[in-house]
């Protein structure tokens, strides 16, 4: 899974709203509700997201390995 959380981190220290991200046409409320419940988005989205804030991916995502018992990892199979 995709997380978040240091998107909301980075922009709550930069002072900018989620609201800003809307009203800027950086990105759509949908894509926002998207990234609040941790769902997929575009690349393009996360293009758009690192220009406005200057920034690399890895300073507004993270990768959570699912700990799912059935998933098997790539080398397993």
């Amino acid at each position: 899974m995709i997380a978040f959380y240091k998107l909301w981190d980075k922009m709550n220290r930069m002072g900018i709203r989620k609201k800003d991200l809307k009203d800027k046409k950086i990105i759509s409320a949908a894509t926002i509700n998207k990234m609040n419940n941790n769902e997929i988005v575009t690349t393009e989205t996360l293009d758009k997201l690192c220009e406005y804030l200057k920034c690399q991916p890895d300073e507004i995502l993270e990768y959570i390995p699912n700990t799912s018992a059935e998933e098997t990892s790539p080398d397993e199979e």
